[in-house]
């Protein structure tokens, strides 16, 4: 059991949700906000830096996406329903972009694999937990 998951059991609220899902995506999107700081990192210290300027973008918006994300989802007091499906349906789609960008460069760069692979793995999350949200 994560500490995340130990902080959310422990809340004194019922949470209304499927805290296994919760948990998960939270835990996905920390992961992936810096995996994709340090891809866009790596990135800006490949000799072809110009030529990555639109990964280097997009990692960190996914970056920043993912972690005001895992910030609002860890915020279980007072959840406006609206607010939480808009986010994390930005969040999964900010992933997907930064994913498919990455996989462009992944057998040139191993960040970038590496990253890409991370922004699936929250994609995936973001979309299971927006399915058991109705």
């Amino acid at each position: 059991m994560t500490a995340i998951d130990q902080m959310l059991n422990a809340h004194p609220k019922d949470l209304g949700i499927n805290q296994a899902l919760l948990a998960e995506c939270i835990t996905a999107c920390l992961e992936c906000s810096g995996v994709c700081t340090a891809c866009a990192d790596a990135c800006l210290s490949e000799d072809m830096v110009a030529e990555l300027t639109a990964c280097i973008s997009t990692n960190l918006n996914c970056a920043d996406i993912c972690a005001t994300t895992a910030r609002v989802l860890s915020r279980q007091t007072r959840v406006d329903a609206d607010v939480t499906r808009a986010i994390v349906e930005a969040c999964r789609i900010a992933c997907a972009s930064c994913a498919s960008e990455c996989e462009q460069h992944q057998e040139m760069h191993d960040h970038c694999r590496i990253c890409a692979e991370s922004c699936r793995r929250c994609e995936q999350a973001c979309t299971a937990l927006l399915e058991s949200l109705g």
